[in-house]
């Protein structure tokens, strides 16, 4: 008696480029912003030192995310709408803080973090909170189109 072999396969949309450093520069940030209420509290030096360790890092990474996210749109993996574009500037916006953030934590001292770089530091995470919800959209938009 023969039995016949049911075959599956699933595809999956593959990861895109830009993904990795980008998570990681998101999380340089976010602990940048841990390491400036460290030092709003304690006042010591070290912890300004790891925010501008920190704040370089994300910046390194979010621009390596930027020539991936050229990529992926230069190759055809990335197709922008109205929301994806809102996505992409929310980006930049970010990485534009997080340079001003990094100038100001190039100061000495307590004027390095309080008030300013503090600031920065939390609007850059809450920009980062907004392009995450607006990456989720993305993310169920191309889902919706390979289910389909």
């Amino acid at each position: 008696m023969t039995y016949s072999t049911p075959s599956s396969s699933l595809v999956l949309p593959s990861q895109p480029l830009r993904s990795l450093p980008l998570h990681f520069s998101a999380a340089c940030l976010t602990g940048a912003l841990a390491t400036d209420i460290a030092y709003w509290q304690t006042a010591e030096m070290v912890w300004a030192n790891f925010s501008a360790w920190l704040l370089t890092a994300g910046l390194v990474l979010g621009f390596i995310a930027a020539i991936a996210v050229l990529i992926d749109l230069t190759t055809g993996r990335l197709h922008l709408d109205g929301v994806g574009w809102l996505y992409i500037l929310g980006n930049l916006a970010v990485f534009v803080v997080a340079l001003f953030n990094a100038f100001i934590h190039s100061r000495d001292a307590w004027t390095s973090v309080v008030p300013i770089g503090l600031t920065l530091s939390a609007v850059a995470v809450i920009l980062m909170v907004i392009n995450a919800v607006m990456g989720r959209l993305l993310q169920r938009q191309r889902s919706k189109v390979y289910v389909s």
